[in-house]
């Protein structure tokens, strides 16, 4: 008597062929394996060791530069608001979008930060902070709407947004500007504190990270950002709440866009109408060279996070080295091409590896 054949079905219970069930076997035979596997050709992985590259190749040249007080917290601290804005950036991108307006936003809550507290005083921190991050997301919310109702493609609407909101921020701020004596202390000590020699603004950073690397990867919600950005159209045929799902990115990356604005003023304690000019695309480069596809679907808010580190990393290092400001731009260049340029190869060789499964 013959066994029945069982149709070999894939870790989310749609059945795949005997090709992709072969290539998949062997992970679930042995979940150490799987796991040694996957973080060997994860590209987090090889962003964070040309970082470790980075760091090395620095602190031999100048030992100062890791192996101090101030090396050490500023390597953890300069970064911690690139990051916010990059894991927002990185939220977004995965839906097969982009926010170009997160450094218009940042100013507009750095100098609301200022205001707040000047216009009144005894203010609690946690409100203000509650503030930046509420106008945050309704700026985020205006750029979501705009995109899922409107269906106007996400650079056209948020490079719109992008000059609207630092028209608002340089009609409301002018000349003013905000000073560290304006702010509490209280505030200020918000921005240089540590906690077991990791900065303050550094662990609200990775605490914002963790919490949305694990819904994105353990909630129904984060799943379907990453198949809205796989295929929108399939999304939509599948029945997917595709538009709450854009709304929520965008009000996400606005509301972090917020929080980075608050911290913003915490860590320097001063506010102009320049604050945030071309931070944007610092975190549309970070979420991309960390592994985020421009074209949606794939990567991780963790890779965002290592690819801020990266930047930002390489703007201490290099001058250090001696290398010109011009060539610090094109390393930062080559890298979000290297990056796109990957992504593309990767796709292709998957899908041929796909297509040859089936074929067998």
């Amino acid at each position: 008597m013959s066994t029945p054949t069982q149709t070999p079905h894939d870790a989310h219970g749609a059945e795949v062929s005997t090709g992709e069930a072969l290539l998949v076997e062997p992970s679930r035979l042995s979940p150490t394996r799987r796991a040694i596997t996957t973080v060997l050709r994860s590209r987090e992985l090889s962003i964070f060791l040309v970082l470790v590259a980075v760091v090395v190749l620095a602190t031999t040249k100048n030992n100062s530069f890791l192996f101090s007080s101030d090396g050490w917290r500023n390597f953890l601290l300069n970064p911690s608001i690139l990051v916010l804005l990059a894991v927002g950036q990185g939220v977004v991108i995965i839906t097969r979008n982009v926010d170009l307006s997160v450094g218009s936003v940042m100013a507009l809550t750095a100098y609301l930060t200022g205001r707040l507290f000047i216009d009144h005083p005894g203010l609690p921190i946690i409100a203000v902070v509650a503030a930046c991050l509420l106008l945050g997301a309704v700026l985020g919310l205006v750029n979501g709407l705009l995109v899922a109702y409107g269906k106007v493609p996400a650079l056209v609407i948020t490079l719109g947004t992008l000059y609207i909101y630092r028209g608002i921020m340089l009609t409301w701020a002018g000349s003013d500007r905000i000073n560290a004596g304006d702010l509490p202390r209280e505030f200020l000590r918000l921005g240089t504190r540590s906690v077991l020699g990791v900065p303050m603004l550094t662990i609200i950073a990775v605490l914002v990270l963790a919490a949305v690397g694990y819904y994105l990867h353990t909630a129904r919600g984060g799943r379907e950002l990453y198949a809205i950005g796989s295929d929108p159209d399939a999304a939509v045929l599948y029945g997917l709440p595709v538009r709450r799902r854009l709304l929520a990115a965008f009000v996400l990356s606005g509301a972090l866009a917020g929080l980075a604005g608050a911290l913003y003023t915490a860590r320097y304690g001063t506010v102009s109408s320049s604050v945030g000019s071309g931070i944007e695309l610092q975190a549309v480069a970070a979420a991309v060279i960390g592994g985020i596809a421009i074209f949606g679907g794939s990567g991780t808010v963790w890779g965002a996070a290592i690819g801020a580190f990266l930047l930002v990393t390489i703007n201490r290092a290099l001058p250090s080295l001696g290398i010109e400001d011009f060539w610090q731009r094109a390393v930062v260049g080559a890298l979000i091409l290297g990056a796109i340029v990957l992504d593309r190869v990767l796709a292709a060789r998957q899908a041929r590896k796909l297509a040859e499964s089936r074929d067998r």
